[in-house]
């Protein structure tokens, strides 16, 4: 009896501890964040920059990836395997569509419309979609009307504002929203020709007919002896203003052209794909609410939320602000999505534990 009790103590401390680094994990993200995602005027963000938000995402999508494969591996998990084999296997696809998109566009330097990792990040959705759907699938919800009303109003809010994001045409020329406008929208206004008054005008002497029209002589300046300046040989090469970038490789243009016909199925996708997330994960957060296994699914509603907030920035960010670079502030939530998908796995591997634990000692 004894030994139980420890053993689902020392689960209970594992989760907390799980739960801790998550949170650790989320806090690092954010300072990191805040404190460099500002680029200077006229400078890009440093390479280094890029790499550290990339490793923030992929770690936190690769944790709650292997906790949602532990749920799925545990016979005794609340919500069903199929749930978080479902959204485990979401979690995995973004992991390797984040690898594929870090090496095409950090390391090759490349701003293709249309990268490998968008052939993970397409199952990432149907995974993830599929994993939550069945998490209700096999119950009743029973709703009450003004919920229905909540789910129907931000459905269709969330509707029509991707149909303005995807439709609606045109770019907003240098932006300036969380310092990342570029250089060039950064200019200094010129100040306006001051123009004389009527009372300069007045007294300033005006000259006679006669004197206009005699033609003043040419004042003859002598030339001035220019100091002759030493030419300094420099050993390194002189920076020209219009770098010539080096081609890629041909595999690479190869890729970027097979894969460009995709990219309006792809817009679309990626579009309706974050409204349904969205309306599944309301769903979801509604029908578990107060419920004793309510924790874990108010971890995984914000997760959707968060994961459709930074989707969505992404694609109003693209489309419509001028030379704009990937990190920025509002990309934090894609770390916070897969933080929060992790922290919910845990929670609900620990109620999970707890209420076997809890069965057997009533037995």
């Amino acid at each position: 009896m004894s030994s139980s009790i420890d053993k689902s103590a020392a689960k209970s401390l594992s989760v907390q501890a799980i739960v801790f680094t998550e949170i650790i994990w989320a806090v690092l993200a954010l300072l990191f964040f805040l404190l460099f995602s500002v680029a200077e005027p006229g400078q890009d963000r440093p390479l280094w920059y890029s790499y550290g938000t990339s490793i923030f995402e992929l770690i936190a999508y690769l944790v709650a990836a292997l906790l949602c494969f532990r749920n799925w591996r545990s016979p005794q998990i609340v919500s069903g395997r199929k749930v978080w084999f479902g959204i485990g296997m979401g979690m995995l696809c973004y992991f390797l569509g984040g690898v594929l998109f870090t090496f095409w566009e950090t390391f090759l330097g490349r701003t293709a419309d249309v990268s490998p990792g968008d052939f993970f990040y397409v199952p990432t959705y149907l995974f993830l979609g599929w994993g939550m759907v069945m998490a209700f699938a096999d119950r009743r919800l029973n709703l009450e009307i003004w919920q229905w009303g909540i789910v129907a109003g931000i459905a269709a809010i969330s509707i029509a504002f991707a149909t303005w994001l995807t439709i609606s045409p045109g770019q907003t020329a240098n932006a300036d929203i969380f310092g990342i406008a570029s250089a060039s929208a950064q200019t200094v206004p010129a100040k306006p020709a001051v123009k004389p008054t009527k009372a300069a005008l007045k007294a300033s002497p005006q000259p006679s007919k006669v004197q206009a029209s005699q033609a003043a002589p040419k004042a003859i300046v002598a030339p001035q002896s220019v100091p002759s300046v030493p030419v300094v040989r420099s050993a390194a090469p002189v920076k020209i203003e219009a770098e010539q970038k080096t081609p890629p490789p041909a595999w690479v243009s190869a890729v970027e052209d097979a894969l460009a016909p995709l990219k309006l199925f792809l817009d679309y996708f990626y579009v309706m794909a974050d409204v349904f997330i969205l309306v599944v994960a309301t769903t979801l957060l509604l029908a578990f609410w107060g419920g004793r296994f309510s924790q874990s699914w108010r971890m995984i509603a914000a997760a959707a939320f968060s994961l459709y907030i930074a989707d969505t920035w992404f694609k109003y960010a693209t489309a419509r602000l001028a030379n704009y670079q990937s990190g920025g502030l509002l990309e934090i939530f894609w770390v916070l999505s897969g933080v929060l998908f992790g922290i919910g796995a845990a929670l609900e591997y620990d109620l999970s534990r707890s209420r076997r634990a809890g069965g057997r000692r009533r037995a």
